[in-house]
């Protein structure tokens, strides 16, 4: 038990007792520069230096780019580039949905699955049907202010003229007697017009190309959409003349009539007209004779 105190005592003076660095001449003896130190002195600067080279090394990690060499980060470039790729990729996405709705209208267009929509007039009228004693039909400050409005434009526009009555004139593809007609309850949605081998099929009306392609049923089609909401097809051609995206005039040549397809049984133009997404009888609106 007595020897307890004298080694804490021995342990103390050696960290207290002092000690003289000195730095030599090594040709001269010459003292140059001397420290006293003491082994307290020692530990207390040791740890000091350590702290502060690790606060050191985590500032330099943590806020400046050399971390980017440390293996496990990423740099911030590579991060940008990452999430501009995402934002990228979920364009596309929204992108593809688009497009595939879009060939699955045409798809349903050129394989006759679209029908006609049949509803019953009496049906709606009767569903719509309002008390006309409990209405009130005055019409508001507001809406008195909004007619007035209107009528003063439309009285003094220079277009009013021009644009009223005026109606849409289609072009004939082909002329040719009509050997099938329009029958929607056969599902056959178009006129087809018997014509010799080579015949140029030319365009309605003024419009774009949206689809120009080769069908294993149909053989070579063309589709054309034109202003008013039409759109008018050509299909069993032998040849087509136009591409995808092309512009084109009315009564401009765009394909060359045939006999392509399964469903061909000769040389014929196979011609649909829709209007609004619905298929029209193209002899209300065009003579084929």
């Amino acid at each position: 038990m007595a020897k307890t105190p004298k080694n804490k005592g021995k342990f103390r003076e050696k960290l207290i007792s002092k000690y003289r660095l000195v730095i030599l001449n090594e040709d001269t003896f010459e003292e140059k520069i001397s420290f006293k130190l003491t082994r307290l002195n020692v530990f207390i600067l040791g740890g000091l230096f350590s702290v502060l080279l690790i606060v050191g090394t985590i500032f330099l990690i943590a806020f400046t780019p050399l971390r980017e060499y440390i293996p496990g980060y990423s740099s911030i470039k590579l991060k940008k580039e990452a999430t501009q790729l995402v934002y990228k990729v979920d364009s596309l996405e929204q992108v593809l949905k688009v497009n595939n709705v879009y060939i699955e209208k045409v798809r349903e267009l050129l394989t006759g699955e679209i029908s006609d929509v049949q509803f019953d007039k009496d049906s709606v009228l009767q569903s719509i049907h309002y008390d006309k004693d409990t209405i009130n039909l005055d019409p508001s400050d507001e809406d008195l202010e909004f007619r007035q409005e209107v009528e003063r434009t439309d009285r003094y526009s220079i277009f009013n003229q021009a644009t009223k009555g005026a109606e849409i004139v289609f072009f004939a593809p082909v002329s040719g007697t009509i050997t099938d007609g329009y029958n929607p309850e056969k599902k056959h949605f178009a006129v087809d017009i018997a014509v010799e081998m080579g015949t140029p099929v030319k365009s309605i009306a003024d419009g774009t190309v949206i689809f120009a392609e080769w069908t294993a049923d149909t053989g070579h089609v063309i589709i054309i959409e034109h202003t008013g909401g039409f759109i008018s097809v050509y299909k069993h051609n032998t040849a087509l003349h136009k591409q995808q995206g092309d512009l084109v005039k009315s009564g401009e040549v765009i394909a060359s009539a045939g006999n392509t397809g399964e469903f061909s049984t000769g040389p014929h133009l196979h011609f649909e007209l829709w209007n609004e997404g619905y298929p029209v009888d193209p002899t209300n609106y065009i003579d084929f004779e």
